[in-house]
């Protein structure tokens, strides 16, 4: 797919705003409406964009407290990091998961209640996952910068 300056426009409207009508978004990046939706539908086709999402107050369903657990598994193996994997794709608080190189085998962000509801949370599932060697929890204290948008 050709990738222009007009394709890049619409990911960064599309990116601050993805309920904004076609109408709007071929007036914001200077097309007429057909040609617009025609290039959202290639951007969608190609995989570019994933999907819409709508971005939820965590704190205001409360589950604000947000912790960032590093695991290490007892070895890198498929027979180890597959289950892992899967068990962790079943967590609900669990909403980031990175497999790394480096000191960890994993990073998670997870969140919770509060810190008791993290640590229930550690005790009655991830700890309990088969291959998990050890945990470590880093608490943020003030969360700077958050954003789901792409540099384009």
């Amino acid at each position: 797919m050709q990738f222009d300056s007009i394709d890049r426009a619409i990911l960064r409207v599309l990116q601050q705003d993805g309920k904004i009508p076609n109408t709007d978004l071929a007036s914001r990046v200077g097309l007429s409406p057909s040609p617009c939706l025609r290039r959202v539908k290639l951007l969608e086709e190609a995989g570019i964009i994933e999907r819409y999402v709508a971005l939820v107050d965590a704190a205001k369903l409360g589950m604000g407290f947000t912790v960032f657990a590093r695991v290490w598994l007892t070895g890198q193996d498929e027979e180890t990091v597959v289950p892992f994997v899967e068990a962790i794709r079943r967590l609900p608080q669990v909403v980031e998961c990175h497999l790394m190189a480096g000191d960890c085998d994993f990073i998670l962000r997870v969140v919770a209640a509060d810190l008791d509801g993290y640590r229930r949370f550690q005790i009655e599932h991830l700890g309990r996952i088969k291959g998990v060697r050890n945990i470590k929890s880093e608490i943020p204290m003030q969360r700077v910068k958050q954003s789901t948008e792409i540099p384009v």
